[in-house]
């Protein structure tokens, strides 16, 4: 297997055909993966926004004045407000915005980017990631993983995750397959457009790189059975669901007011 990124391509623009500027700079092959990082998939789909976009309602600056005061440190709350109306649901508000984005990806503060974000303030996360992968597919002719870099419970450091993919299913599912002692597999499926997503971002690397596309060859999904369950539902997710449990900690010399969990957004400014 290689792993290589594609040089060379320019700063994104709203509405650039992305897809046409990476066919230019690389010569695909039957069976490759494009990874694509979705900082650019969002700046060709003129998701950036300003500050000034936002009014922060009553949750979002008391969300800000609580984060702000454990950072030690003055949090705006305009951005507060662009992380409520770009969650499904917020998990956490203190001592983190942990969000779930339409999309299902659980992420610190709905995965929105404030850096190299060239005339904006914030970088979004692209709207339908599943549906950018799509139309990056059908362009490009090959299969194709949107990713993002995620931080991970339990671990320090950040790596590469998918948010959308399309032509490959999302995993692998062994469950009906056997060990080499000949047990039955039951439980084993391997989210491979996760490491794929991985892959790339060791190629494509962080910061001021410019190179936000990689190009995954002579990989083989394998004579497996395909899932596309990346996500888990909140019946079934049991992290998620002890989240919503957990009555966090009041600031020093304040009792905890705060009900489990935070619930549903909507309108971005729901209590």
């Amino acid at each position: 297997m290689e792993v290589f990124a594609v040089e060379g391509l320019p700063e994104i623009r709203p509405g650039d055909d992305l897809a046409s500027l990476v066919a230019e700079r690389v010569d695909l092959r039957d069976g490759d993966v494009v990874c694509v990082a979705s900082t650019v998939v969002a700046k060709a789909e003129g998701r950036q926004a300003d500050l000034g976009d936002y009014t922060p309602g009553e949750r979002a600056r008391e969300i800000a004045r609580r984060i702000g005061e454990a950072a030690g440190e003055e949090k705006d709350p305009r951005f507060a407000q662009a992380v409520l109306e770009e969650s499904e649901e917020l998990l956490l508000e203190y001592p983190i915005m942990l969000s779930v984005t339409p999309s299902g990806h659980v992420t610190v503060n709905a995965g929105i980017d404030r850096s190299n974000v060239p005339d904006a303030d914030l970088l979004l996360l692209p709207e339908d990631p599943a549906a950018s992968a799509r139309r990056l597919h059908e362009a490009l002719g090959e299969r194709v993983v949107v990713t993002d870099t995620s931080g991970r419970p339990f671990r320090h450091g950040q790596r590469g995750v998918a948010l959308g993919w399309a032509g490959l299913p999302a995993a692998r599912d062994w469950r009906g397959e056997t060990d080499r002692e000949g047990r039955d597999l039951t439980a084993t499926v391997q989210a491979v457009v996760d490491e794929l997503a991985a892959a790339a971002n060791l190629v494509t690397g962080e910061g001021a790189g410019g190179t936000p596309v990689a190009v995954v060859r002579d990989w083989s999904f394998g004579d497996h059975a395909g899932s596309d369950d990346l996500f888990r539902t909140p019946a079934d997710d049991l992290v998620r669901q002890a989240i919503r449990a957990w009555d966090p900690p009041a600031e020093a010399g304040q009792p905890s007011t705060e009900t489990p969990g935070s619930g549903p957004v909507t309108g971005g400014d729901s209590a």
